[in-house]
């Protein structure tokens, strides 16, 4: 993948990568799911590549299935000009969960990404639309035909979240603007996470802020920047070979 010039905005970031990939299994009986290749790559590292090239190089990662496995291929990350600092979890703590216990390592706004998707979006563009609105959170929004299996937002003209509902039935899809698991937040969102349990951010996090009047914008992605979710084995052969093909650069 290819990206522009790099963007000056924050330079830390989280990755959450602790999920197990049930659902891609057998490729994730003997390695997490981020360490699943791509073109003979983790899919990790085509991520840390990409927030690389946008500046950012301070980065957490959250771990718990098999995490020697991504410890002793990235180390602390040198390697690929970036610093990595590793938050291992005995349990999963949810996606919220697992950033609420990585605050400590936040002081001022950062990205949150996904690790178990791939994508091109362009860290610069979310970073001034996230400055342009002032909001506590943007979620940058891709758009899917069948968005019941994601979190789905409904916006205003302005591109303000009225409405954040994770996987809503069929018969209650009032958009299909869904997260694409790429999100900037600033230091007074982490206040939102709930102290105990897994909690997580399309679940309760969003909802609970929006409940309470906080500001949280839609960044749409254009088509151009693309998302390709990898859940299950399917997803995983459809990625690869659009890949092959040169679909993704």
């Amino acid at each position: 993948m290819t990206a522009d010039a790099p963007s000056r905005g924050p330079t830390k970031a989280m990755i959450l990568a602790a999920g197990s990939g049930t659902r891609l299994r057998p490729f994730t009986d003997h390695v997490p799911k981020c360490m699943v290749p791509l073109d003979s790559i983790p899919l990790l590292e085509h991520t840390i590549e990409w927030l690389r090239r946008y500046g950012v190089v301070d980065l957490v990662i959250n771990l718990c299935h098999l995490p020697d496995a991504v410890m002793d291929h990235f180390g602390d990350g040198s390697r690929w000009g970036v610093c990595i600092t590793y938050s291992v979890e005995p349990e999963p703590l949810g996606t919220a969960g697992g950033v609420r216990n990585a605050s400590w390592f936040f002081d001022g706004p950062f990205f949150v990404w996904y690790a178990d998707n791939l994508s091109m979006c362009r860290l610069d563009r979310l970073w001034r639309f996230h400055q342009g609105k002032t909001g506590v959170a943007t979620i940058a929004l891709h758009y899917r035909d069948d968005p019941t299996a994601s979190g789905v937002a409904e916006l205003d003209d302005q591109d303000r979240i009225l409405r954040f509902v994770e996987k809503p039935r069929p018969d209650h899809v009032f958009s299909h603007w869904v997260s694409a698991g790429i999100f900037v937040l600033e230091p007074e969102a982490l206040a939102a996470i709930p102290q105990r349990g897994t909690p997580d951010f399309g679940r309760d996090v969003f909802p609970a802020l929006l409940a309470e009047g906080a500001s949280l914008y839609g960044y749409r992605m254009s088509k151009s920047e693309g998302l390709w979710w990898i859940d299950t084995p399917q997803d995983l052969e459809r990625v690869r070979h659009v890949w092959t093909k040169g679909g993704i650069q």
